[in-house]
């Protein structure tokens, strides 16, 4: 747990279940809204990967520049990294022809090269320690490199291996249920097994995404792209509120 020391300095909130559950919500909308504007919109992937990578920049230097956790700025920096991993995952897999597999390998190497740059250059990689730009930066860079890797992961088992997209659920929920598990029955590093979760959420968000939107014929529910983003979205915000009043009442005690 979190010292009230921490919390005031960090400018990430509390890991509890809400957030992971708020996690999973943006990671699912990441898949949908990143859709939308390259399919259902029709502008490519190319071209919403710089649409996308605006708008996180954008929110990046806002997070960034705040002094304090700001839960709009956070979860809205969240939201903008998984949607440019989504059409950056597509454009690199299937445009350059890497290929799913080929894709998730290139970007394990690079979330295992951020972390250990990250170690190597501040002696931690908690999340509870992010309270400087220089942090924040190697926080958000791993960020954008796991939110890629889940979106190819995501195909990859669902297509290549096969799976299917209720298959890749049950994969990714198993493989995260099996993180829980080993939170509380052993004594692995708390912080390896957060960027493992956190790594896995990914995935699970892109299937389900997919499970949504994509048609009937191909094993999913034929939902408007931009209808269950907007559900997503309102289910996000209603968790971001709950996160915020227990954070409130937490304080005041």
């Amino acid at each position: 747990m979190q010292s009230s020391s921490q919390s005031i300095l960090s400018k990430v909130p509390e890991i509890t279940l809400i957030f992971w559950i708020t996690k999973i919500f943006a990671t699912t909308f990441g898949e949908t809204a990143g859709d939308a504007l390259s399919m259902s919109l029709n502008l490519g992937y190319l071209l919403s990967t710089f649409v996308f990578s605006f708008i996180f920049l954008f929110f990046l230097i806002l997070q960034i520049k705040s002094t304090r956790y700001n839960s709009f700025l956070y979860w809205s920096t969240i939201i903008a990294s998984t949607t440019v991993g989504t059409t950056l995952a597509d454009f690199v897999d299937r445009s350059l022809g890497i290929g799913y597999l080929g894709g998730s390998g290139i970007l394990i190497v690079l979330v295992t090269i951020s972390l250990l740059v990250w170690y190597k250059s501040q002696g931690s990689i908690s999340p509870h320690t992010i309270n400087s730009p220089q942090v924040e930066f190697f926080y958000w860079l791993t960020i954008t490199f796991s939110q890629t890797l889940g979106t190819a992961l995501g195909d990859w088992s669902a297509d290549t291996a096969g799976l299917g997209y209720l298959g890749g659920m049950i994969l990714f929920a198993g493989l995260i249920v099996l993180m829980v598990i080993l939170y509380f029955m052993t004594d692995i590093s708390r912080t390896l097994l957060f960027w493992a979760t956190f790594i896995l959420t990914r995935p699970l968000g892109a299937v389900v995404g997919d499970f949504l939107d994509k048609p009937l014929d191909h094993g999913g529910l034929n939902l408007s792209r931009f209808s269950a983003s907007f559900i997503l979205l309102f289910l996000m915000s209603i968790c971001v509120f709950i996160s915020n009043k227990y954070a409130n009442t937490h304080n005041q005690r």
